[in-house]
C-alpha cells in the first residue's frame, strides 16, 4: 500500500511539474554527489526545482500524461541512463549556468571513462629513483635527476572517452593529479514542445539573422534565375522591370516626370559636371596647385635661404 503511495505522489508532482513549468532540463547526474545535488538545488531555489526519480517510473507517468500532452512524448527517447530533471520558467542560459557551474575536481579511478584528454606534464617528480620501473612500465621517458625522478616531456596518459587504467590511476594519484571535473551536465532541452541539444543555447540573435538573410538571397537568386515569381524575388522582379522601362523610354524618346532629370543628365552632361568633386591637371599630368600654396611655398623656401643653417651645418 506505501508503495503504491508513493508512486502516487511521485505522479502527482511530475504531473504538477510539467503543467507548472513550459521548459525542461534533462540532466546527467553520473558522479554528482549529495552535496553537489544540495548546492544545486540551493542555486536553483525560487528559480528552478530538480527532480529524481527511477527512469521506468518517469517513463509510465510521461506515457499516461501524453495522452493529454502529446507533446511529452518527445522526452521519451532521452529518459535513459542516470539521469534527472531540472524544470523552470526561467531563461535558459542564466539556468544552464547554475547548473553547470557548480563542478568539483577528482582524482582519477580505475574503470572510469576520461571526459577529456589526460596529461603528465614534464618536470620533477620528487619520487625516489627506486620507483622508475613504474613509470617505464607506462612508457613515460625519465631521468634522474638530484636524486629524485624527473618527467623529461610531456605526455598524453589517457585520451578522451577511454577507460582509465589501474596503473594509470595509481600513476595520477602519486602525482597528486586529478584531472577530472564532476557535476551536472546537460543531456538535453524541452522547451515548448521542442527537443534541443544544449549548444542551442549559444546561437546568437546576429547568427540566426545572418543565415536568415542568406536563405533569403538564395531564394531571390533561384527564383530569378528560373523565372518563378516568390515573395523574396518580387522587389527585384519590379527593380529589373523598370530598369527595362527606362532603357525603351530613352531608346524610343519617351518621357515622363520621373525620368526627365535622367534624361536631362545624359542630353547636358557637361551642366552636372560640377556636381561632383573632380581634380583637373595641365597636360604635362602634374596637378596646379593654388596660388596661395605657392606664394606660402616661396614664402618658406626665403625663410630657409636667409637663416643661419642647421644645427650641424
Amino acid at each position: 500500500m506505501g508503495v503504491k503511495t508513493d508512486k502516487q505522489e511521485y505522479f502527482n508532482k511530475l504531473k504538477g511539474l510539467l503543467e507548472d513549468h513550459k521548459s525542461i532540463f534533462i540532466v546527467s547526474v553520473d558522479n554528482v554527489s549529495s552535496q553537489q545535488m544540495h548546492e544545486i538545488r540551493k542555486a536553483l531555489r525560487g528559480r528552478g526545482v530538480v527532480l529524481m526519480g527511477k527512469n521506468t517510473m518517469v517513463r509510465r507517468a510521461v506515457r499516461i500524461l501524453s495522452s493529454d500532452f502529446p507533446e511529452y512524448e518527445r522526452l521519451l527517447p532521452h529518459i535513459k541512463g542516470n539521469v534527472g530533471f531540472v524544470f523552470t520558467n526561467e531563461d535558459l542560459k542564466e539556468i544552464r549556468d547554475v547548473i553547470l557551474s557548480n563542478r568539483v575536481a577528482a582524482p582519477a579511478r580505475a574503470g572510469a571513462v576520461a571526459p577529456a584528454d589526460v596529461y603528465v606534464p614534464a618536470g620533477n617528480t620528487g619520487m625516489e629513483p627506486g620507483k622508475t620501473a613504474f613509470f617505464q612500465a607506462l612508457g613515460i621517458p625519465t631521468k634522474i635527476a638530484r636524486g629524485t625522478i624527473e618527467i623529461t616531456t610531456d605526455l598524453k596518459l589517457v585520451e578522451a572517452g577511454g577507460k582509465v587504467g589501474p596503473s594509470e590511476a595509481t600513476l595520477l594519484n602519486m602525482l597528486n593529479i586529478s584531472p577530472f571535473t564532476y557535476g551536472m551536465s546537460i543531456a538535453q532541452i524541452y522547451d515548448d514542445g521542442q527537443c534541443f541539444a544544449s549548444s542551442v543555447l549559444d546561437i546568437a540573435e546576429e547568427d540566426l539573422l545572418k543565415a536568415f538573410m542568406g536563405a533569403i538571397k538564395a531564394i531571390s537568386c533561384i527564383s530569378l534565375a528560373a523565372n518563378y515569381p516568390t515573395l523574396p524575388s518580387v522587389a527585384h522582379s519590379l527593380i529589373n522591370s523598370y530598369k527595362k522601362v527606362i532603357a525603351v523610354a530613352l531608346g524610343i524618346d519617351y518621357s515622363w516626370e520621373a525620368i526627365e532629370e535622367l534624361k536631362d543628365r545624359i542630353a547636358n552632361p557637361e551642366a552636372y559636371a560640377a556636381a561632383g568633386p573632380t581634380t583637373t591637371a595641365p597636360e604635362g599630368g602634374k596637378e596646379e596647385k593654388p596660388e596661395a600654396e605657392e606664394k606660402k611655398e616661396e614664402e618658406e623656401e626665403s625663410e630657409d635661404e636667409g637663416g643661419f643653417g642647421g644645427l650641424f651645418d
